[in-house]
């Protein structure tokens, strides 16, 4: 059975079982700042089970897409381990429970898949009496079958947890460590895990203790990779028809075989394994960087160069296996495939900086290498190895590699503690939020009566049907309080979309209100933060509720041109373009969108006629609600991660720009006025950022420009028409000033060249010259070695110079001492790392630059032991 057949399957069956078949969320987890990436089938559905949102659907199943990176080092080593894989789930919230869990699993085991019974063993805790009864009288699994394992327990901490009950298939005597009593209980692979039943039944409290959950849980989850080894009898995960396509790619690509060597194999295992993360994670929304997220995709794209480096391979070759990984997943995940230009080009950006990062980081390992060897030691420090690989992204494993070559170890405990307390710090650097939250919380358990009215209306009667202060329900809150309040009905915008929320005011005779923030409930209410500036505010009273209709005017405007600079991107841009992120304000907008490389000046000249041409036109902007399947069948654009329900508001601007939308806006795309960029920049590898302004916003940036110009005008003495000349005369003056300055300075190499004639030294049967020259650039410092060749041909030269806090370094080996091995580009290498630095080049020139000036001296002094002068 393939692992595409496996997945629909596993959905289906649930579906029949009257659960709602939920899309695999994005891999960056939405409001959820405990994870760093989505783990778990569960993890995108915290929501519900913490009670912050009421689901449709109180039964739910999933097929999720996931990451861990806790055991990265044994991908590829072991059958079982990868970064990416895939969770099928199926989850009930207050619903049913163990009994209808347990009879399920056994049934789409048994039925579905036609798993042998005879293979399969469960587990259960001790004290699960529950869970055995139902496993030995009525699936009928033998007492023998049934394991007690006292770590048959689901806890993380502070929230829901229970018992847990796992299913095992039996692989055969021949597999795993071969004792006759060998069982689920054993660490061998005969044994495998291909389902746990997590039952949630208790609520673990502040204080370590646990007590009954109201409403008891289920939180299922079965492994896609795991479950399609067995259904195919085979060895491991990678020899699964979702891996092995990647990795027979790979093997062609740099030349190899695949099952000849299990050194071949293991890089292969993690070339496929990581590509597939690196893919899905671009795909996400998360570029290769120096930081979070990024820090993790561009280690995992390396270690897979660095494999394919290994197998004898130094060109790029990731890129080309995206279109391998698309095919393989793009069944149920069509994404890669759309976006695969776009990923391969950033993967494909990214290796060839890994190779230029080699080069640097043998450069300094050199200089490293050498410190040690000066001081007699034998061991590079861990500290010294875990810098070259946190800093400069350098494989451990090729620091030992190098440091064995020079008869050097590197102390790997001293790596591991510096990398342990690197993931300290990572880990309390981000938010320190539990990760389930107590499941009866005042907002879930709020059943008020509340209806948005603000799409057509800008001030209602309402009342105030709820209020709050300081987490506890209030029926009064006097001047100068904080108060939480629901109305029955409400005009003001609850913040989400990257739609920033409505302000305004409450009013009554009595008491007045200053509304200034709105986020949803988890039964979807809006619920208004507000301060109490005049009297004692009450609820149960009706009250006048009216938005800031100014502000929200420039809201409209701004999130419908956020729609038109959607579309205008993906025209100019291409069709990789998505939406990584927005921000829709009163006074501007700000757009990510995915995309490598800033934007040309006629790029985003082009982009800004498209949406102002919209707006030219002055066509109608409609608004209509309909089923999510139809919506998307007209080609409206959904955002990837987000949910969409059944019925889905699609905001139609004119003919050009068609989104799923709740956001506010305009009723003609005339009203938005003008449309201006003003600014365009990187926020991450693969990822752009844009920010506009519209209406009167875009008037006041235009009115500032004209300033601008007629400021620079005056200091120029020329009006705004003859700037360009007046600009162009200034240019050439100043490039005529440059070329003085060229043959003045060529004069003055000339000179230095002439003196440093009088310090030429002995070498062999050569000449040399190491000197240190003042205030050059490589460029001049090359000026100096054209010069000196002329005058001998025999002379070997080293010069070197600080300019600007930075230093150059020129080599030069004439031939006839080329032919007794010296060698330019080897030794700028050795000497450039003595000043921090890194270079290369031919046999007879070579360059390079350095951050140390104050070791130049230590470098020429490197230089004449080199030449053993």
């Amino acid at each position: 059975m393939k692992g595409s057949e496996l997945r629909r399957k596993y959905v289906e069956f649930f579906r029949e079982k009257g659960h709602d078949i939920m899309p695999s969320a994005s891999l960056v987890p939405q409001d959820d700042a405990s994870l760093l990436w989505i783990n778990s089938g569960m993890a995108p559905l915290k929501k519900y089970f913490d009670g912050r949102v009421v689901p449709p659907n109180v039964r739910m199943t999933n097929s999720q897409k996931c990451i861990r990176t806790n055991d990265i080092e044994n991908v590829g080593k072991t059958a079982r381990h990868q970064t990416f894989f895939e969770m099928l789930g199926n989850f009930s919230i207050g619903d049913y429970f163990k009994r209808e869990a347990i009879h399920w699993a056994w049934e789409f085991i048994t039925d579905r898949l036609g798993m042998e019974v005879e293979r399969l063993s469960v587990t259960i805790h001790p004290e699960d009496e529950e869970a055995y009864l139902i496993w030995q009288r009525e699936i009928g699994v033998a007492k023998e079958k049934i394991l007690r394992l006292d770590e048959n327990f689901w806890d993380i901490g502070e929230g829901p947890c229970g018992p847990n009950s796992e299913i095992f298939y039996d692989r055969g005597k021949d597999v795993g460590c071969g004792r006759p009593e060998c069982d689920a209980s054993c660490d061998c692979d005969r044994h495998l895990e291909i389902w746990n039943l997590v039952f949630s039944q208790y609520n673990h409290n502040p204080d370590g203790s646990y007590t009954p959950l109201p409403k008891k849980n289920i939180d299922t989850g079965m492994g896609l990779e795991r479950t399609a080894s067995v259904l195919q009898n085979v060895a491991t995960n990678f020899d699964t028809d979702l891996f092995l396509p990647i990795i027979q790619e790979a093997a062609r690509l740099i030349h190899v075989n695949y099952g000849t060597s299990t050194d071949v194999d293991t890089k292969l295992k993690i070339i496929a394994d990581h590509v597939r993360t690196v893919a899905f994670s671009i795909t996400d929304g998360v570029s290769p960087s120096n930081e979070g997220r990024g820090y993790v995709i561009r280690r995992l794209l390396r270690r897979a160069v660095r494999s394919g480096k290994q197998l004898g391979y130094s060109q790029p070759f990731l890129h080309q296996l995206v279109g391998v990984v698309g095919e393989v997943m793009g069944d149920y995940y069509p994404e890669v495939l759309h976006k695969r230009e776009y990923v391969e080009r950033l993967i494909r950006i990214e290796e060839e900086r890994f190779f230029e990062t080699l080069t640097e980081g043998e450069a300094l390992l050199t200089q490293v290498m050498k410190q040690v060897k000066s001081l007699d030691q034998q061991m590079i420090p861990g500290d010294q190895a875990f810098k070259l690989y946190d800093t400069y992204g350098f494989p451990v494993d090729l620091t030992e590699e190098i440091a064995l070559e020079n008869g050097l170890t590197v102390d790997r405990e001293g790596f591991t503690l510096a990398l342990e307390e690197q993931r300290t710090r990572a880990r309390s650097a981000r938010q320190d939020v539990g990760s389930m939250q107590v499941q009866t919380t005042v907002l879930r358990d709020l059943d008020v009566a509340s209806s948005f009215v603000g799409y057509t209306e800008y001030a209602t009667v309402a009342k105030i049907e709820w209020m709050m202060v300081e987490g506890e329900p209030v029926m009064t809150a006097g001047l100068g309080e904080r108060v939480q309040l629901i109305l029955d009905r409400t005009p003001f915008y609850a913040e989400s979309g990257g739609q920033v929320c409505d302000r305004g005011m409450i009013i009554h005779s009595d008491f007045e209100l200053r509304v200034l923030d709105v986020q949803k409930a988890p039964h979807g209410q809006h619920v208004h933060e507000c301060e109490v500036i005049m009297g004692v505010a009450k609820a149960g009273t009706t009250v006048t509720a009216a938005i800031d209709l100014e502000a929200r005017a420039d809201i409209t405007k701004h999130h419908t041109a956020t729609h038109l600079l959607h579309k205008a991107l993906r025209e100019v841009l291409g069709e990789h373009v998505a939406q990584a992120g927005s921000l829709v304000e009163p006074e501007r907008l700000r757009f990510d969108f995915s995309h490598v490389g800033a934007m040309s000046r006629v790029e985003m000249d082009r982009v800004e006629r498209l949406v102002n041409e919209e707006i030219w036109r002055d066509e109608l902007v409609t608004i209509e609600e309909m089923d999510q399947q139809t919506a998307k069948s007209l080609g409206a654009m959904a955002l990837f991660g987000e949910k969409y329900g059944d019925i889905v508001r699609v905001v139609k601007a004119g003919t050009y720009s068609l989104e799923l939308c709740g956001g506010c806006h305009v009723a003609r795309t005339g009203q938005i006025g003008l449309f201006k960029l003003v600014q365009e920049g990187g926020i991450g590898s693969g990822i752009r950022r844009v920010e506009a302004v519209t209406g009167k916003y875009a008037y006041e940036y235009v009115l500032a420009q004209e300033k601008l110009l007629l400021s620079i005008g005056e200091s120029l003495r020329a009006n705004i028409g003859q700037l360009p000349q007046r600009v162009e005369s200034m240019l050439l003056h100043a490039k005529q000033l440059e070329r003085d300055m060229e043959s003045l300075t060529s004069k003055l190499g000339r000179l230095e060249a002439m003196q440093l004639l009088q310090s030429i030294e002995l070498l062999q049967d050569s000449a040399m010259l190491i000197a240190k020259v003042a205030e050059m650039d490589v460029d001049q410092l090359r000026a100096i070695v054209d010069e000196l060749k002329g005058q001998r041909q025999d002379l070997l030269m080293i010069l070197s110079s600080v300019k600007d806090d930075k230093v150059a370094i020129v080599v030069y080996v004439p031939t006839v001492l080329q032919a007794k091995g010296y060698h330019a580009g080897k030794l700028v290498k050795e000497i450039a790392a003595v000043v921090g630095g890194s270079g290369g080049g031919r046999a007879d020139i070579a360059q390079a630059g350095g951050k140390n000036p104050l070791q130049i001296d230590a470098a020429l002094a490197t230089a004449r032991r080199l030449l053993s002068v």
